[in-house]
């Protein structure tokens, strides 16, 4: 987040005082067993100009149901806020690729709201996604010195996509799909949900989503960069030494989960849905920051921990 950002949450906090807003630390709200989010995705921000309508839509819904994962929520139904501009093509396709992610999720679009934009305004879409919690809703806030930390996923696929689009907007491959269409780790986060300490989606970046987690549970942070899980599309394009590891571990859009785990319990004893990738990569420490380690030994931490949202476009 910039400065700019910061200030406008920590004058939102004075009147998010409800406890159903967990003080605006974690990526939903929560009323009894209903867990609440939004999110909005920007033309030049979040998405590319030339990307596919249909894949926009698909994103819309997965970036909001990524969220419901992180707390372990069954989706339930959700609010669309749709800018309309003069290409109406554009705004059928991009309804395909919603109503593609409802389908896939199980999700019941049961309202929102439209605007018409002035001509070459950049749209801007939304949506508030309900789900339903188990017995255990995970905050970020819940970790303790000790607890295991566990990524679900693959890590950097995304933002090497993102680098292919910029590159050759007709790139495609496992990489640009990863950037276009996430998919939501629903259920292993459901399955995780009882268990975590804490627990979150990755979207900014594991580094700086780590360091968010552990600064919410009052901990310290260290990972160890070598057990960084990537794929076999992210190796072949850019290796797996310190360098490429690093770029996964700050790159954003991933879409994974991050869950702090007692130290004694073993994720991989849960019934998870096959070809689930899970790893372990660190541990909540006493104290405060983030500490990087390999085999070599301390990895200074680079200049950038993640994803920031600036007034820039992508």
């Amino acid at each position: 987040m910039s400065s700019s950002e910061f200030a406008f949450i920590d004058r939102l906090r004075l009147l998010a005082t409800d406890p159903a807003a967990r003080g605006l630390q974690d990526d939903v709200a929560v009323l009894g067993d209903l867990v609440l989010t939004h999110d909005m995705i920007a033309e030049g921000v979040h998405f590319l100009p030339t990307d596919p309508p249909a894949s926009v839509g698909w994103k819309l819904v997965a970036v909001n149901l990524s969220d419901l994962a992180g707390k372990g929520a069954e989706p339930l139904a959700a609010l669309m806020g749709m800018t309309l501009g003069t290409d109406s093509e554009w705004d059928e396709r991009f309804l395909t690729g919603v109503a593609a992610a409802c389908e896939a999720y199980g999700l019941a679009l049961v309202g929102g709201d439209t605007i018409a934009l002035p001509p070459e305004a950049p749209r801007v879409l939304s949506l508030t996604a309900v789900g339903r919690g188990g017995t255990t809703i995970p905050a970020r806030s819940g970790g303790s010195p000790g607890d295991a930390l566990w990524v679900v996923g693959t890590l950097g696929d995304a933002a090497l996509g993102l680098a292919a689009l910029r590159n050759d907007d007709e790139a495609e491959g496992p990489l640009v799909e990863a950037y276009r269409r996430p998919v939501p780790q629903l259920a292993a986060g459901r399955q995780l949900a009882a268990h975590a300490t804490a627990m979150m989606d990755l979207s900014d970046g594991l580094l700086l989503d780590a360091s968010r987690l552990a600064a919410a549970s009052k901990c310290g942070v260290e990972i160890d960069v070598d057990v960084l899980p990537l794929s076999r599309a992210f190796i072949a394009e850019l290796g797996s030494d310190r360098r490429a590891r690093l770029a996964a571990a700050t790159g954003g859009d991933d879409y994974a989960l991050l869950a702090a785990l007692p130290p004694g319990f073993d994720p991989l004893s849960l019934s998870l849905p096959t070809r689930t990738i899970l790893a372990r990569i660190g541990t909540l420490t006493a104290g405060e920051g983030l500490k990087l380690f390999d085999a070599a030994g301390e990895v200074p931490l680079p200049e950038q921990l993640g994803y920031e949202h600036r007034a820039q476009n992508i």
